[in-house]
């Protein structure tokens, strides 16, 4: 019966596991063959590599100028910026992205504040949605290179429609993301909607004078319409 009992809990314990594997292996980066260039002016920051993993690299993505924006395939997941889009004091970042499939629990998004890029000191304050996992916004500070230490300022919460969720028909979704920086608040807006407002006491540590661009989560493919800074 001890027998039993014990082969019971370990079979228990691998179960788990299993689905975990099982995950792992339905989510791993996509191969992509890119060119090895961005846009002029562009620069790229990867994501840190998960352990025992080999660091990305730029062939990995293949992004490029096309029609009124930039196209972005993706394997591994990062930011992009041009280091002529700094910001500070009261100023509005806005991107338009669209896409012809479902990026499935793929997220995207806009960030600001950004420091530090190619450091592991990096820093910066990233506003997403993921259009097909349905209506809802994340806003987080990525506070050095430990995932273990990002900042949560507000965890996946719906926006009462305002998210353009993937079409039912075809998977398509196009939406617009703006960070507007007021002398004492952030605001977060998904086509043309207000979803949330924080205080900038309130941003765990994050600025909000800095670097801004584009993140762009693993196995995407979006055009993204980047507008940059307004005053």
């Amino acid at each position: 019966m001890r027998k039993i009992v014990m082969a019971t809990a370990m079979l228990a314990m691998a179960l788990p596991l299993a689905a975990q594997g099982g995950m792992g292996k339905m989510d791993m980066t996509k191969k992509i063959e890119g060119s090895g260039k961005l846009p002029e002016g562009w620069m790229v920051r990867f994501d840190p590599p998960r352990p025992n993993r080999p660091a990305a690299k730029i062939e990995e993505v293949d992004v490029r100028t096309m029609g009124n924006g930039i196209h972005f395939t993706t394997g591994p997941a990062g930011i992009y910026y041009n280091p002529k889009d700094m910001a500070s004091g009261v100023y509005a970042i806005e991107a338009t992205f669209s896409a012809k499939k479902s990026l499935m629990h793929e997220a995207y998004g806009i960030f600001i504040g950004g420091a530090n890029l190619q450091d592991p000191t990096q820093s910066y304050l990233y506003f997403e949605i993921r259009p097909g996992m349905g209506d809802s916004i994340l806003i987080q500070h990525r506070n050095g290179d430990d995932a273990k230490k990002m900042d949560k300022i507000a965890a996946w919460t719906s926006t009462d429609g305002a998210v353009h969720t993937d079409d039912a028909a075809d998977g398509h979704s196009t939406n617009t993301l703006k960070i507007h920086v007021a002398p004492t608040a952030v605001h977060f807006y998904v086509n043309g909607k207000m979803v949330k407002e924080v205080k900038k006491s309130d941003l765990m540590g994050a600025a909000t004078d800095g670097q801004t661009g584009i993140r762009i989560n693993h196995n995407s493919d979006l055009h993204v319409e980047w507008k940059g800074v307004s005053k």
